[in-house]
């Protein structure tokens, strides 16, 4: 988008309480075309992914499991690497042409055929 300000969309958003994955799929690509140039390739944001993700389990790991946190762990926010998270698969969700609103509503359907009963009868899971 030529001549939209590169924080137009982030700043809108702040403004607002909530922002729809349709707009969070429009923000990242406005923001990736006119501050991060272009979209890197799908193999690197996939590799990309694996890292953020691996971020966001070392956080899980410390604070959360048996692990302790390192001096240079301390200042990490769960919040932000999760973000970095979102960021990421919203940009190949983008170059690769899928409607994350859409995915996540027939990925829902899905489950829901699929597992409806089963958790419910899962022994398990009631307790």
């Amino acid at each position: 988008m030529v001549g939209v300000p590169a924080n137009y969309y982030v700043t809108a958003c702040k403004n607002n309480t909530t922002m729809t994955i349709e707009e969070a799929q429009k923000t990242v690509d406005t923001w990736i075309t006119t501050t991060g140039v272009r979209y890197f390739n799908e193999l690197t944001n996939m590799a990309m992914l694996t890292e953020e993700v691996g971020e966001v389990a070392r956080i899980i790991a410390r604070k959360y499991g048996e692990q302790s946190f390192k001096e240079s762990d301390k200042n990490k926010e769960l919040g932000d690497e999760l973000a970095d998270v979102l960021f990421v698969l919203i940009c190949l969700a983008n170059q690769t042409g899928v409607n994350l609103t859409d995915a996540l509503q027939k990925n829902l359907e899905k489950k829901t055929q699929r597992d409806g009963d089963r958790h419910r009868n899962n022994e398990k899971l009631s307790g």
